[in-house]
């Protein structure tokens, strides 16, 4: 953990200075540590980006149509996605885990990262106002957004790796549930995806198993496209 004062690392980072500096302590508390945790501040940040992201996007893109807009917002706050813009801003390094859960290497884990990120904007939502928050995960996501390309295909990753196999005439993927972790108010799935004959097997985890099975499949792709040389 960093020996940079909270207060003044959200400063730097989100360029936010909290008026109630025990906002972002709980924000930045994971169940593990405590009972008094993220967990609600996160549910709050996830509605708030995604109501942010939607109208940024609707207003930069006013001819894209809803599914579209849709396919591309998801591709701004997916886990991956969510967990690479929390390493850039060291969220990781300001974490408050559990012992356990620390030795483990939770710091680094993709879904904790995301998840952290979502309490940040939450508790900077309350702190504050739509307004503000609204500029600031702009800033952050700004980078995000510019990259978004309108004349590109936003199919999931199940979708690309099914037209895939299919085109080559391979067999198509089995998702196999393999275990789930954690309370029932906060589960962690692990999926496996097998592509028979191809010698292919990945996995992928995350809170829902529709996100561990794109997690998968995205890994499933890889495998094939280096296979290929692409």
């Amino acid at each position: 953990m960093s020996n940079q004062p909270k207060s003044n690392w959200c400063l730097n980072s989100f360029n936010y200075d909290f008026r109630n500096a025990t906002l972002l302590e709980l924000a930045l508390t994971h169940r593990s540590y405590s009972a008094k945790n993220n967990e609600r501040l996160e549910f709050l940040g996830d509605a708030v980006l995604d109501l942010v992201l939607s109208d940024v996007l609707f207003q930069l893109y006013p001819s894209v149509d809803e599914g579209n807009l849709s396919l591309m917002r998801a591709s701004i706050v997916n886990e991956r996605s969510l967990s690479a813009v929390a390493r850039q801003l060291d969220i990781n390094e300001h974490i408050i885990l559990g012992e356990g859960e620390s030795l483990s290497g939770g710091q680094q884990r993709d879904s904790i990262l995301a998840n952290t990120l979502e309490a940040i904007v939450g508790a900077i939502y309350l702190d504050s106002n739509f307004e503000k928050i609204a500029a600031v995960i702009k800033t952050i996501f700004n980078d995000s957004i510019d990259s978004i390309d309108p004349s590109s295909s936003y199919k999931d990753d199940k979708s690309r790796l099914q037209e895939l196999l299919q085109q080559q005439q391979k067999n198509l993927p089995e998702y196999r549930l393999i275990k789930t972790t954690g309370e029932k108010h906060d589960q962690q799935f692990f999926i496996d995806c097998v592509i028979k004959g191809e010698g292919i097997t990945t996995s992928g985890d995350g809170k829902t198993i529709k996100i561990a099975e794109q997690e998968a499949a995205r890994e499933a792709l890889k495998r094939l496209t280096d296979d290929r040389g692409e």
